[in-house]
């Protein structure tokens, strides 16, 4: 059994006299011990949205939450509030996109670490300030006992992003949820946080969501990947047989529109998806991707594409495409292209 089963998740954001806003909609992964899985996407596309229902962290006004969502066999969307608090950070931990705002800015870094350490590990208020000196220290923060006393404003922003880090594994958890770690930082900090995640991930043996729009990060870090669009999963693939053989047209997109150091022609231009991530067809009716696609035919609007696998029972490589780059036919639900 996985460690993290994700099974028909969908968030329906509702308001007055509005139409129902399906911000994710029948998402579906796992995520075994140890594993380091990637979920990309553009803006909007539903990543975030994903990791905070597993957390459980959307407001209960205006929202509707389907499916389920297992950790080590405990049923997650079932729980109460006060339950749920026991299980996040003691088993299940999120490193926030921007510490600037997720951290506490009137409070220091040693009482946010500590608190955890107390509620959680039920440590006494000593051993808690002794751990979180440790804990800075392992995520490569010098002179921690000087940090502990300081606040938020007071470091800088890789800085900042360890102390998140540290919160986040502070009490060991099975399962990391990593929202854009890096997206504030340059290019040098950026692969500094990606090696002491990559780390910490094989030291404790976690697993680990990477929710992401950069597909560096995603090559170097994950295991598997999950290619989000309009609220669905739109193709899954280990990395390397994701990159090599893209398949759907997003996917394609996404990998083409990364400037190559190895393109010899200086006018050669930049490949770019036309639209914008807004520009969509519901579900119901059809691909979602469709008004930005070169490779749509008319079958991308005669109901929704169901997922069409590529690949082996060995190697799965499900996409949701009636024609994916490389095939000249049209698929049909339950076709296998290769």
């Amino acid at each position: 059994m996985s460690l993290l089963e994700v099974r028909d998740l969908s968030v329906t954001f509702t308001r007055s006299g509005s139409e129902p806003v399906h911000a994710v909609d029948g998402v579906s992964f796992d995520v075994a011990a140890g594993q380091s899985v990637g979920i990309v996407g553009e803006s909007g596309s539903g990543k975030s949205v994903t990791s905070l229902a597993v957390m459980g962290l959307l407001p209960s006004r205006g929202v509707r939450v389907g499916g389920t969502v297992m950790l080590d066999g405990n049923e997650l969307t079932d729980m109460d509030q006060r339950a749920l608090r026991d299980v996040r950070g003691r088993d299940v931990a999120m490193i926030f996109q921007d510490p600037m705002t997720s951290l506490n800015p009137v409070v220091t870094i040693g009482r946010q670490l500590t608190e955890v350490l107390i509620r959680h590990a039920g440590l006494a208020k000593g051993a808690a300030k002794a751990e979180a000196e440790q804990l800075l220290r392992r995520v490569g923060i010098p002179d921690p006992v000087r940090r502990l006393g300081e606040y938020p404003h007071q470091l800088s922003g890789g800085m900042r992003q360890r102390v998140m880090i540290a919160i986040a594994i502070a009490c060991r958890p099975k399962l990391l949820i990593a929202d854009e770690p890096t997206t504030a930082l340059d290019v040098t900090i950026q692969a500094q946080i990606l090696d002491l995640l990559r780390t910490l991930v094989a030291e404790s043996g976690c697993g680990m969501i990477m929710i992401t729009h950069d597909l560096g990060v995603v090559a170097g870090l994950c295991d598997d990947v999950h290619v989000m669009y309009s609220g669905r999963i739109v193709e899954s693939a280990g990395t390397k047989d994701l990159f090599a053989r893209p398949s759907h047209p997003y996917t394609d997109g996404l990998l083409q529109s990364i400037p190559r150091i190895d393109d010899e022609d200086p006018d050669a231009v930049l490949h770019t998806i036309p639209g914008s991530a807004r520009d969509t067809v519901a579900w119901e009716r059809g691909c979602a991707f469709q008004p930005r696609c070169s490779r749509a035919v008319a079958e991308c609007l005669a109901g929704p594409p169901a997922m069409a696998e590529l690949g082996t029972p060995l190697v799965p490589h499900p996409v949701r495409c009636l024609r994916p780059v490389g095939d000249d036919v049209v698929l049909h639900e339950g076709n296998v292209a290769r």
